[in-house]
């Protein structure tokens, strides 16, 4: 029995170590076949890598050439192409501003500096062909290396065509060096110069904010008026030109058959509003004058004319001297670069007793019946320059321009019950003038605008500690103290009331030559919201300016174009007065709103009213009758010593 039961046990434990022994192998098999599989698929991985490899690199270097082409550089010339930009008209289509070649003298800094035994570069000889010393042609070399050493930078821009001729003839002797035609901006007609602006080389910080990465070192850029304004729409779309040159630095014709050219984009052309005429006209009558005159279309918020005096040739600012003509220009005591219709900023004077008068009636605080006080010089606590009827109502009061009458209406304003104290009243009339477009820019396409200033109540509080009213703040109802607008907005307010109570906000553009529409900012009607009964009202009192008995214009007065405008006399803490006017006509259907500011002119009947009567029959008329009148205007001068 034991016997029996030992060997069964010995027989398990040797049929036990034979699977074991199996199992073991078919382990090591199974072990083995994953292994081979593993290593033939990993193989095969390898394979089609390579294979797509070689495949590709024989796509890359035998059958697309254009990739060798890329990394040729010493063969290939890879040559921007700009666009010509778009050209500026005025609103009747005649030329103000169109495109003249120029040549910029290309360096790519490793091919010039590539040293040759046979022939090494000849400093001396490329100095005397460009004018230039040694001492200028290490500096052009180190700024041109310092951008980039690889690829082109200009060494010399804006190379006359005379020039060119001479220096091209030559150029392929001195290697790495090649000329790319640009344009340079020209002005036929001399005017305008703030209005349309300058282009000039982008400087690093535009370049850091070209967030389109369009630009490069050495690229024209708008630098002020339209150019700047409207520098997307006018600058087109850059091209390319991959061209093979020879070891000698000649080109030797189009790679691939221009294949991988690409052909510029031009710009758009723009037309303006401004009318070229009235503008040099009005640029005639300013000379010898410190101001400006500013020319709306009341229909349309379209800028007639826009000028600033003292004014410059805007082809000053062109080609290669255009760094010199700036510095003198910048340092011109007469400071001809202002641009005084949109960064001079002035009290209006007695020409603000119209926004008052509106504020005041919209407010309910008077009415057209409405008669105040006037005792001539001797009233307080304002003066009046006037002797006149000892009550004036509204219309009376504008004709003769009463500063008692719209010192009241102010303080009536201020003062009215129902905005329950009067720094609430203050608020209400500051809000009003802010709708006349007062106080702030009007954000279209007049760059460079500055926003003029109608106090806050918060600053009287600051200044006055909190107690003030309406006698300390007296001179805001007759167009002083604290108060200034720029001549565009003065403009803008001659061409609200034209419009009998509403403006398009003032602008240059009037269309682009592709039809674009133009930005809806400038097509917006505004309506401040004052009653049209009240503009009306105001619109007949500023009609008898020139044509009532006592009008403070009414020496000129034009029997068949009637006029309306309002005077303004504005006391100015550097020297004389300065003379103001608005004014806008016909009557009935005006085609014309304007402002004319004179420093130092004095009284606004004296120079301001005249100008702008000439302005507005030139431009209604065509031309002018009045030729004492014009001369007078054209040679009279004002003297600035002391104010400069």
């Amino acid at each position: 029995m034991k016997k029996n039961q030992k060997k069964r046990i010995e027989n398990a434990l040797t049929s036990r170590k034979t699977n074991t022994f199996v199992n073991h192998i078919f382990i090591m098999r199974t072990s083995n076949n994953n292994l081979s599989s593993r290593r033939l698929l990993i193989m095969g991985i390898f394979i089609a890598v390579g294979l797509l490899y070689i495949v590709r690199l024989f796509l890359l270097q035998v059958v697309d050439t254009k990739y060798k082409a890329m990394a040729d550089n010493n063969a290939l010339r890879y040559v921007t192409q700009y666009p010509a930009r778009g050209k500026v008209y005025d609103r009747n289509g005649r030329l103000l501003v169109f495109n003249e070649a120029v040549y910029d003298l290309m360096v790519i800094p490793k091919q010039a500096m590539k040293r040759d035994t046979l022939r090494p570069f000849d400093t001396a000889t490329f100095c005397r062909l460009l004018d230039i010393d040694k001492t200028s042609f290490i500096e052009r070399m180190n700024k041109a290396k310092k951008e980039s050493y690889l690829k082109p930078s200009p060494f010399m821009t804006q190379v006359s065509k005379e020039n060119y001729a001479h220096i091209a003839e030559v150029l392929y002797r001195f290697p790495g060096f090649y000329f790319q035609t640009r344009t340079v901006r020209h002005y036929p007609l001399s005017i305008a110069a703030h209005t349309l602006g300058d282009i000039g080389e982008i400087s690093r910080n535009e370049l850091d904010k070209d967030e389109e990465d369009y630009y490069r070192q050495g690229d024209y850029i708008g630098k002020s008026g339209i150019e700047k304004s409207y520098e997307k729409e006018l600058r087109g779309v850059k091209g390319l030109k991959v061209m093979m040159v020879d070891v000698h630095n000649r080109e030797m014709g189009s790679f691939m058959d221009g294949e991988l050219d690409k052909e510029p984009v031009a710009g758009k052309d723009i037309f303006l509003g401004m009318d070229a005429e009235l503008q040099a006209y009005g640029e005639q009558l300013m000379v010898g004058k410190i101001g400006s005159i500013v020319a709306i279309e009341p229909a349309t918020g379209q800028i007639l004319a826009f000028v600033t005096s003292p004014t410059y040739d805007p082809n000053l600012l062109v080609g290669r001297e255009r760094g010199k003509h700036y510095k003198e220009l910048q340092e011109d005591p007469m400071k001809p670069l202002i641009n005084r219709a949109t960064n001079g900023t002035y009290p209006p004077g007695s020409t603000f007793k119209s926004v008052v008068g509106l504020i005041a009636m919209q407010s309910g605080s008077i009415t057209p019946a409405t008669c105040f006080h006037c005792a001539g010089p001797g009233s307080l606590p304002i003066k009046c320059t006037h002797h006149h009827g000892s009550s004036p109502d509204f219309a009376n009061a504008i004709m003769n321009s009463c500063n008692p009458y719209f010192y009241e209406s102010f303080k009536a304003t201020i003062n009215n019950p129902k905005f329950g104290n009067i720094k609430e009243g203050y608020q209400y009339w500051k809000d009003m003038t802010y709708k006349l477009g007062l106080g702030h820019k009007f954000g279209t396409d007049i760059p460079y605008e500055r926003p003029g200033n109608i106090p806050t109540r918060e600053y009287y509080d600051r200044m006055y500690g909190g107690q003030w009213n309406s006698v300390t703040i007296r001179s805001l109802g007759i167009g002083q103290g604290e108060v200034l607008v720029t001549p565009l907005q003065l403009a803008n307010i001659a061409a609200y009331i034209a419009n009998e109570g509403y403006y398009y906000p003032p602008h240059l553009i009037k269309c682009f030559g592709d039809t674009t529409a133009i930005p809806e900012v400038m097509t917006t009607k505004v309506d401040p919201g004052i009653d049209s009964r009240y503009v009306r009202v105001m619109k007949a009192g500023l009609r008898t300016v020139f044509s009532g008995s006592a009008g403070t214009a009414r020496r000129y007065e034009m029997k068949d174009i009637p006029q309306c405008g309002k005077t303004g006399t504005a006391q100015n803490p550097h020297g004389n007065y300065h003379s103001n006017f608005i004014a806008f006509a016909p009557y009935d259907h005006p085609k014309i709103a304007l402002a004319v500011i004179i420093e130092n002119g004095g009284y606004g009947a004296t120079w301001a009213a005249p100008i702008a009567s000439l302005m507005i029959e030139k431009y209604i008329r065509g031309y002018t009758l009045r030729e004492d009148l014009e001369k007078r205007m054209m040679e009279g001068r004002i003297s600035y010593k002391n104010e400069r």
